[in-house]
């Protein structure tokens, strides 16, 4: 077959093939494109299954003592387990950050009546923090007033590592002990409880969210990236309240 052009007085030049070509870069496109993808879905389904893996099924003792203790709100068993672990002595003092304004003291010692003594000299209420952000921010200061190095740190297992992002970043020179309150969530379960897999799969994502902003930003407190995640500031107000109790 001719695959000559004519371009003049008997010249002629080999006809260019760009419909052929832009077909092979249209399909080179595609299969990077579609082998990138797996690439990623395989990153992503093995850095979840790593993070799913290293959550803590079974509570345990803390390996060591420390100056106070921190319990994030969101359940009424990390509250009991920070009591519990101030009451065996293994910090001086607890910081509830993140109690709903509308909840009392009173109530929350009535939860635990057997330390209602406790409650009346060694439990701090942090009614400002908003989200985990705030609770970071919060924490900082109350450490900072007090004079902490140390702190034991209570949250649910799934929400131990986001929390440990943010407070290292609030917090670098501060040891923090982890004390994963493990009672509501088996991780294990994931891949054939539905409600677990949702519950894990959301707050892995909010996990890489959390630790690939605290990369590039400063301090949370002004931080825009936080405030847009808060709606707002991710604490009440901002100056500090004295007191944090109630």
């Amino acid at each position: 077959m001719d695959t000559t052009e004519a371009v003049g007085w008997g010249w002629t030049t080999p006809a260019s093939p760009k419909q052929p070509a832009r077909r092979s870069l249209l399909k080179r496109g595609l299969a990077i494109g579609l082998w990138s993808a797996v690439a990623l879905l395989v990153v992503g389904l093995l850095g979840f299954l790593g993070f799913v893996y290293s959550l803590d099924r079974f509570e345990q003792p803390p390996e060591t003592r420390a100056d106070g203790i921190v319990a994030m709100t969101g359940g009424a068993q990390r509250i009991g387990d920070a009591i519990d672990l101030l009451a065996k002595g293994y910090a001086k003092r607890l910081l509830i950050s993140g109690v709903n304004e509308n909840t009392s003291r009173d109530q929350i010692a009535r939860l635990n009546p057997g330390q209602r003594r406790l409650f009346d000299c060694c439990v701090d209420l942090d009614y400002r923090a908003r989200n985990t952000i705030g609770n970071a921010i919060e924490t900082r200061r109350w450490a900072e007033r007090n004079g902490f190095d140390a702190i034991i740190v209570v949250t649910s297992n799934y929400h131990m590592p986001r929390t440990l992002v943010e407070l290292d970043h609030a917090l670098p020179n501060l040891q923090k002990i982890p004390y994963p309150v493990a009672a509501t969530i088996d991780p294990h379960e994931w891949w054939h409880n539905p409600s677990v897999t949702k519950v894990i799969f959301t707050e892995y994502l909010k996990f890489l969210a959390v630790w690939l902003r605290t990369r590039f930003e400063g301090d949370p407190e002004r931080s825009s990236v936080a405030q847009i995640i808060s709606g707002g500031s991710p604490i009440k107000g901002q100056l500090i309240a004295e007191p944090l109790w109630r």
